[in-house]
């Protein structure tokens, strides 16, 4: 039995046997959001080989149970590239939930705005991505399941279902296109003119490897990103993880309105 069936096995005696229809990620400061969850928290320190989430603001844990009548499974942290070198750090936890029987994901990020139309506390739904940080999790995959196609890597029928659910709730929701850099090191401000030139509309640090590695196992998925601050030289902010978690609240009270009239949707 592979490690991911063997976790899930573990996680279906806790939580039990009916599949997550929806996979959440949560990002810097928005793992509050997993409380809300009607259902069963496993640390992952319980889950063997998952990521401890070393950045605070992440919630190390995941939570499986009913959220606004669909189940869900969400995890309250992820680990990044920056913490240890490795793009592929959450691919257990993706395929635990493809073993889990669970086929959409949506996952959360804290980013930096390129736009003045998009301000602190916006969202931001990603319609596409690029992967300045020059590496890939899917490097060292041996099979030629790894020559991933990427056109519709965010999925079109998710992200117009949110749009409507950000609509019906008079949320504004933007697309754009999200530019993943390595981190840990914020951007400078020449790096964020480089990032605009190419097409960018935010910045961050996560969620491009699991996009990823989503679309490698066969899962459709969708992001939002919660913004956080604007870009480095595009604004007098004084940018910080502290001032990422600061900022997270006020976009996040928006997310979870626009996250529970979609699930809603989806129940009906």
């Amino acid at each position: 039995m592979s490690k991911s069936a063997e976790l899930a096995a573990l996680i279906r005696d806790r939580a039990g046997p009916e599949a997550p229809e929806y996979g959440l990620i949560l990002g810097s400061g928005l793992g509050h959001l997993s409380s809300k969850v009607d259902g069963v928290a496993i640390p992952y320190d319980d889950l063997p080989g998952f990521p401890h989430a070393g950045v605070s603001g992440h919630v190390p844990q995941l939570v499986i149970g009913q959220l606004e009548g669909v189940r869900v499974a969400v995890f309250g942290g992820r680990s990044h590239y920056y913490e240890s070198g490795r793009a592929d750090a959450m691919r257990l936890p993706l395929e635990v939930l493809a073993a889990l029987g669970c086929q959409k994901l949506i996952l959360t990020n804290a980013a930096g705005s390129l736009r003045p139309d998009i301000p602190t506390g916006g969202l931001m739904l990603l319609n596409d991505h690029i992967a300045f940080a020059g590496t890939n999790p899917l490097i060292g995959e041996a099979t030629d399941a790894r020559f991933v196609p990427m056109t519709d890597a965010h999925d079109v029928a998710i992200r117009e279902a949110l749009l409507e659910a950000a609509a019906a709730e008079r949320v504004e929701l933007p697309q754009g296109v999200y530019c993943w850099f390595s981190g840990p090191s914020f951007e400078t401000p020449a790096e964020i003119r480089a990032a605009r030139t190419l097409g960018a509309d935010a910045v961050g640090m996560s969620t491009v490897p699991e996009i990823i590695l989503a679309r490698f196992l066969g899962l459709r998925a969708a992001a939002i990103s919660v913004i956080t601050n604007m870009g480095a030289g595009l604004s007098d902010e004084s940018i910080s993880h502290d001032h990422t978690k600061a900022m997270a609240p006020l976009g996040a009270a928006k997310l979870e309105t626009v996250l529970r009239r979609f699930l809603q949707d989806q129940a009906r």
